[in-house]
């Protein structure tokens, strides 16, 4: 699910050093709330002309203009937060409604079942267990945004794979790589694409065929990274890195899980919650509001299948959105900077700078600069609600102003979001599953860099295409 810096399930011998590399991302912004504060002294305050039009608002390109000034007082840097997060209650009440869904879910372990009978049954055949579990991830990434739950599932895939002659670095790989494919594809995702289109004010989840031919791109090249070096290792058994030699110990796994037919009850209702998703968003044009209620009702419906009581779907969903409430409350963090830039009449003047700057450049270049600066801003905010409503109020003014479209800039986002969550050191979930699989960050960030090369490049191709094709509806 959605990803925070608040990684929780470090094994205690990896605990020192992952917060030595953690950075929490809420000093992080609070520090940017303050520094956007002492700018409204300094930097020229100014406007744009704003229009509405087909139910979204424009900035009127020529129509820049300075004000007086309006700097920010010291004790507003503090009402700031609260006004974020009331400005964020759209977005933060959506991502924790979802995540006590999947919270239900969860508890109901329809999704443990069927990973664990997955393996059982593959577990003859290693070289095809790769292809088909990082499906299976992917899939969950893609629709999800499978991310902290991958932990338990690294307990079970890195010793399996071990003990097939392959190593903790394929097991972790075929777990952590094919969750990120599918977060950074996005293709159904709540938690980023659902969030960095509400703010761009796109139809929710508008634009889905490019991101399905996006996330087999990415499926495919993730597939044979790690086919190639699984094949390499069963050929070279003493190139094989087995870890601490005790993956999976942190985390206490039933792998006697039976998948039973009401778990597939709940699979398929599960997935019948996304067949109703689509009709409402294409039929209906459903928004947050439609969107977060429909999965509420399904994560009732499925704990009633899931023979739960009301006291125990109840935990479940506030043990879901317990989950989520670091990711949730980053977005209020985030909308304060952009009260305090508001506030300060400066949100136009960055447009009016940025714009000027950029316009010299092409539209495309504009593109692949917007998806190296949303790659770099990770590290920072390593949330993807949190980046979005960061980064978004001011990215989709600014690709009309540069002739890029507010589609190809979310698309800049989510590549630029994902692609870093496989090396960055503040991701907490990346952190802790190298811990569960007994991989040092170093050993790791060795072995992946090309396949984050490859990314990118993917990434950039797919951000050309997108530009060229007007990738919409706007």
């Amino acid at each position: 699910m959605e990803k925070n810096s608040e990684g929780t399930h470090q094994n205690h011998s990896q605990q020192k050093d992952s917060k030595s590399l953690n950075i929490n991302a809420f000093v992080l912004l609070f520090f940017v709330i303050v520094i956007s504060a002492i700018l409204t002294y300094i930097m020229p305050a100014g406007e744009y002309d704003r229009v509405e039009k087909d139910g979204r608002t424009l900035v009127v390109p020529d129509s820049f203009h300075l004000t007086d000034s309006s700097p920010v007082g010291f004790f507003d840097i503090f009402t700031s937060i609260h006004t974020g997060m009331v400005n964020g209650a759209g977005i933060i009440f959506f991502i924790l409604i979802i995540g006590g869904a999947f919270g239900i879910l969860k508890t109901t372990g329809a999704l443990d079942a069927l990973i664990i009978n997955i393996t059982s049954k593959l577990s003859n055949r290693e070289l095809l267990l790769i292809p088909v579990l990082m499906l299976f991830f992917g899939i969950g990434g893609a629709l999800m945004g499978m991310a902290e739950e991958t932990i338990v599932y690294i307990a079970i895939i890195t010793p399996l794979a071990m003990a097939l002659g392959l190593d903790a670095i394929v097991g972790f790989a075929i777990v952590s790589v094919g969750a990120n494919i599918g977060f950074m594809s996005a293709v159904l995702n709540p938690f980023n694409i659902g969030v960095a289109q509400s703010i761009a004010e796109l139809p929710t989840f508008s634009g889905i065929g490019l991101r399905l031919v996006l996330f087999i791109t990415l499926y495919l090249a993730g597939v044979i990274f790690v086919y190639r070096y699984a094949r390499k290792i069963k050929t070279n058994p003493e190139l094989r890195f087995n870890g601490n030699d005790q993956a999976g110990s942190s985390v206490n796994v039933d792998t006697t899980v039976k998948l039973t037919t009401r778990h597939k009850w709940i699979l398929s209702i599960f997935l019948l919650n996304f067949v109703v998703l689509i009709f409402g968003v294409i039929k209906f044009g459903w928004y947050i509001t439609e969107i977060a209620s429909l999965f509420l009702l399904f994560g009732i419906i499925i704990g009633v299948v899931g023979k739960l009581s009301p006291n125990k779907m109840a935990d479940s969903f506030i043990d879901g959105a317990k989950d989520l409430i670091g990711g949730a409350l980053i977005i209020g963090f985030a909308q304060a900077i952009l009260v305090v830039i508001q506030d300060g009449k400066l949100i136009d003047s960055v447009l009016f700078y940025a714009s000027t700057l950029l316009s010299q450049l092409s539209p495309i270049l504009n593109a692949i600069g917007m998806f190296f600066l949303q790659l770099s801003l990770n590290f920072l905010v390593p949330s993807g609600s949190g980046q979005a409503a960061l980064t978004m109020p001011i990215m989709a003014p600014l690709a009309d102003l540069v002739g890029v479209t507010r589609q190809t800039a979310v698309l800049a986002f989510q590549l630029g979001d994902g692609i870093s969550n496989a090396i960055f050191p503040t991701s907490g979930t990346l952190l802790a599953g190298l811990a569960v699989a007994g991989i040092p960050y170093t050993k790791w960030i060795k072995w992946v860099l090309p396949l984050v090369f490859i990314q990118i490049v993917i990434a950039i191709l797919f951000l050309i295409i997108a530009q060229v094709i007007q990738y919409g509806p706007f």
